[in-house]
């Protein structure tokens, strides 16, 4: 079910695409990708001939990729974006989705920006996709710009998660879902679907890579749309 989900809200955004091929074209192979779900980045990268290794901590996305990812050259591996030893070395490590903030703060960051130093090649980089600050909302009480819910049928059953809130606090924001399944006789299941981002911005994470020994590259923006936040991409040197 996991797979469903994580397809209905996330495997629509493209706007990131176009910066993710810029800079597997700029520096080459091999490229990782930390949080890669069920391949929304790694599968165009392949297919662009970007020799991809995909590391994801969900096995049921992971093996939705896997499976999805036949014939390219794409090497699937199940492992926490804070604690993974590969054994060989990145031209490119991307962070797509503001996944580094999702890793239970400084000393998860921490953690993770280890793993890729010791995985990056002699002028390699890493881009780290984060949003500083996102808009608090309550779609309960009305909210004009929150946006239109994912829906999707599939195999008789309709999906539908709506957003309906973005909760800010003091060390990061809470983002809540409404997720609705209507089966084919018409019953219906919902649940509520809670992801907190931590508070980081692009000063911040440049200060942290650097007590990790990686250095700033430049940073590039990804423009917000109706259905998603903005970003701006953080890129650290080696």
């Amino acid at each position: 079910m996991s797979v469903i989900w994580h397809d209905l809200e996330c495997g629509a955004y493209a706007e990131d695409l176009p910066l993710w091929r810029d800079l597997a074209e700029r520096y080459g192979n091999p490229v990782l990708e930390l949080g890669a779900g069920t391949g929304r980045v790694t599968l165009p990268l392949a297919r662009h001939g970007a020799r991809v290794t995909a590391l994801e901590l969900d096995r049921e996305l992971l093996e939705a990729l896997q499976a999805r990812a036949e014939g390219l050259q794409v090497d699937a591996v199940h492992a926490d974006a804070r604690d993974f030893e590969l054994g060989r070395r990145f031209a490119l490590c991307i962070v797509p989705m503001q996944t580094v903030q999702l890793l239970g703060g400084p000393e998860g960051r921490r953690q993770c920006l280890r793993c890729v130093r010791r995985h990056l090649r002699p002028g390699g980089v890493a881009a780290f996709a984060i949003s500083a600050q996102l808009e608090p909302y309550e779609l309960s009480v009305g909210a004009p710009t929150a946006p239109l819910p994912d829906i999707a049928e599939i195999d008789g059953v309709v999906y539908s998660s709506q957003p309906t809130a973005v909760r800010e606090q003091r060390d990061g924001f809470v983002l809540v879902r409404r997720r609705e399944r209507v089966g084919g006789a018409g019953e219906r299941t919902s649940s509520e679907d809670r992801i907190r981002l931590d508070r980081l911005t692009p000063e911040q994470l440049e200060d942290e890579a650097e007590a990790e020994g990686l250095q700033p590259a430049g940073r590039a923006e990804i423009a917000r749309t109706r259905e998603y936040v903005g970003s701006q991409v953080v890129l650290l040197g080696g």
